[in-house]
This record gives structure tokens, C-alpha cells and sequence, in this order.
């Protein structure tokens, strides 16, 4: 186990490692990386560094920025606030500012303190356009040079958002549309969009019968994809529920996540899932369930469901994603500690302690290695 470490409060600068990796990087085009998964193919990336060692350059941001960046070629993409304003940079791999576009207004609400803003959400890239949806519900679609292709405003469309620490859900793409998920107490809805002009493909009502606190979802949707064969899922409102990519009618729906039983009026998801060809991770929160969950799922998927792999009822996260890599699963607590699962069974394989500090980001794997990030700067390599 290494621990790398950047200053602490390295949040307002974006910093680029060296690597000894030859040939051109693959694209990171958002949030989880290209399979959606967390998992970069990647070779030869360092094990040490901080602000002396294997850092390549540092840029300064003009504020606060909670998404992850995305990258294209030589072209790197992220969001931050910039005072009053709410911006999309576009940064060249050598580190220098190639253009900056105003995506909305900034609310300056800081979600507990320093873990989040109208900046969480990620951009995305094919190429060819770039498209970043900001807290303010501003999603805007601008080419690789910076120049407006279209924009329109969530809130104004979709009703405003009533969700207690702001929306940082992420939109997927994925072929020719980009797919939101809005969940909140004030509507409910899973939309697919048109990359091409943001026009509305089709919305459905996502329907619960959760309430309070549980009604706000601060997931992002993720692909479940195998060959042609591709759905979508999404979290929150105590259930994770799949969806067909041509119309968004519903193929399953994973519940006993918050048992009516005992239930928790708080149960709020952060933690998105992850989907592999053979094995979907849905999580929960606050040391909740983890459901493994068959690809070929139908229904309703409750506790012993011929649907359900396997389910892990403690020692779970409630902010860092799942990943899934060679067999195993991975998850992130809190505290560091990570934990290892079985994938085909959900066994419980070993525990290591990392960085005692508060995670929040979700693993990555590259290069043989897990890599987390705690909110003090340090990065533990495992």
C-alpha cells in the first residue's frame, strides 16, 4: 500500500501526473471513464507523487469544482465556479487554458461545508462536442473549440429542483443520446435527450412510494451494455430500476433497499451502481445493502429473488461507487477501508485499511492497482 499525497485543499487546482506509459492515452470521455466502470486501461502509471515528484504541471481553477475532469485527445474538460458564474474550461495536456464557457449562475451554496457545489456534476465528451449540466440546471452543448451548439435550462423544463444539497447527478451518453436522471421531491423523471440538439426523446415518471429525505437522489445512471444489447439504470427513492434505451419503459426494479419494516426516512443514494456484462453492483447508503444483481433481471427484485446474485448487508459504503474488475468487487468506506468481494458470490475476501480520512471519490483501477482519493489530498494505491 502506497500513500501519495497532494496539499491539503488541492481541490481548486487540476494536476496532471507523468507517466511512464508510451504511445497516445486512451480517452476518459466521463464520469467512470469510457466502459462506465471506473476502469482505465492504462499501463506504467506512477505510485509516488505529489508536489515535487511525478507531477507534470498545476493549473489553478478559478473556484471550487466537486466533478471529475474528462479527457479527449489532448484535450482535458471540467467544470468549476468562477465567482458568480458557473464555467466549462477546456485545457490543453500541456496545461494551459484554452477556453472557458459560462454554463449558468452560481447559487455559492457549498454542500457540507466543502464536498460539493453547483459544479459537482461531469461533462462529457465524443469528440466532437462537449456537453456539461450544472447544479443551476443549465445544460449546455459546445464544440471542441468552445462555440455554443445549444443550451437549455432543466429547472424550466423539468420544474424546479427541490433536493436538500442541490443536484449533482451526472447525464450519461451513450450512442446518439444523453440520459438524465431527476429525482427529487419535486418530480421524479428519467429522460433521454438527443445529443445532436438536447431536444426530448422521451421522459418517464419514475414512480416510488418512498418519502422524506429518501426522495432525494444525488446518483447518476449508469449502462449496463453486452454486445448490442444495452440498458439503462438508474438509483434513488430507495429502489435502482433498469430501463430500455428505446422508449424508457421499465425492465426491473432491485427494492429492499430501505425496508418499509424499518424504515429510514433519511436513506438519501449518493453512491451510484456499476454494471459489468455479467454482473450489475447496486448499492445503497449508510451502511445499507449491496445487491448483486443478474444482468437478465425481470420484475420486481427483492430479498431472495432468483434475480438477486448475492446481497451484503454491512461494512458498505454510503458516498464512494462500487467497482468491479477480474472477478472481484470493490468498495470504498468512509473511513478508506476497502473492502473485497467475490464477485460471482458477494463473499466477503479481505479488508484493507488505507488513509484514515474522509472518501468520497470513487475507486479507479489502472495498471494493476486501485487508486482513492481521501479530502485531505492523500491518494492510497492498493
Amino acid at each position: 500500500m502506497n500513500h501519495a499525497t497532494f496539499a491539503h485543499g488541492f481541490l481548486p487546482a487540476f494536476l496532471l501526473l507523468s507517466w511512464t506509459a508510451t504511445g497516445r492515452a486512451d480517452n476518459w470521455p466521463q464520469w467512470r471513464g469510457q466502459n462506465y466502470d471506473g476502469v482505465s486501461s492504462e499501463v506504467g502509471l506512477p505510485t509516488e507523487f505529489g508536489p515535487t515528484k511525478n507531477l507534470a504541471w498545476k493549473l489553478a481553477l478559478p473556484g471550487m469544482g466537486s466533478s471529475t475532469p474528462v479527457v479527449w485527445g489532448d484535450r482535458i474538460f471540467l467544470t468549476s465556479e468562477d465567482g458568480n458564474d458557473l464555467v466549462l474550461l477546456c485545457v490543453s495536456k500541456d496545461g494551459k487554458e484554452l477556453w472557458k464557457r459560462k454554463l449558468g449562475p452560481n447559487s455559492n451554496k457549498k454542500v457540507r461545508g466543502d464536498e460539493g457545489n453547483d459544479a459537482s456534476p461531469s461533462p462529457s465528451t465524443d469528440g466532437k462536442f462537449v456537453y456539461a449540466f450544472a447544479g443551476s440546471g443549465d445544460f449546455v452543448a459546445f464544440d471542441m473549440d468552445g462555440k455554443e451548439q445549444w443550451r437549455f435550462n432543466a429547472q424550466d423544463r423539468y420544474g424546479k429542483f427541490k433536493i436538500q444539497f442541490g443536484m449533482h447527478s451526472t447525464p450519461l451518453l451513450h450512442g446518439d443520446r444523453l440520459y438524465m436522471q431527476l429525482i427529487h421531491s419535486g418530480g421524479a423523471y428519467v429522460i433521454a435527450l438527443d445529443k445532436a440538439n438536447g431536444k426530448e426523446v422521451w421522459k418517464i415518471a419514475r414512480k416510488s412510494d418512498g418519502r422524506d429525505e429518501c426522495e432525494h437522489s444525488y446518483a447518476s445512471p449508469c449502462l449496463w451494455h453486452k454486445g448490442k444489447d444495452a440498458y439503462l439504470i438508474v438509483h434513488g427513492n430507495d429502489y435502482a430500476t433498469a430501463h430500455n434505451l428505446a422508449d424508457g419503459s421499465e425492465i426491473w426494479r432491485v427494492g429492499d433497499l430501505n425496508p418499509k419494516a424499518k424504515y429510514n426516512p433519511t436513506f438519501r443514494f449518493v453512491t451510484s451502481p456499476v454494471a459489468t456484462a455479467d454482473l450489475i453492483v447496486i448499492p445503497s447508503c449508510k451502511s445499507g445493502p449491496v445487491v448483486g444483481v443478474k444482468p437478465d433481471a425481470k420484475g420486481m427484485v427483492g430479498i431472495g429473488s432468483p434475480s438477486e446474485q448475492w446481497r451484503k448487508t454491512k461494512d458498505t459504503p454510503d458516498v464512494p461507487s462500487p467497482l468491479i474488475h477480474d472477478g472481484l468487487v470493490y468498495l470504498c468506506r468512509e473511513t478508506g477501508n476497502l473492502n473485497v468481494l467475490d464477485a460471482a458470490t458477494g463473499k466477503d475476501l479481505y479488508t484493507e485499511r488505507t488513509h484514515n480520512a474522509r472518501h468520497r471519490g470513487s475507486p479507479v483501477y489502472a495498471d494493476g492497482k486501485i487508486f482513492l482519493v481521501g479530502r485531505d489530498g492523500v491518494v492510497s494505491v492498493a
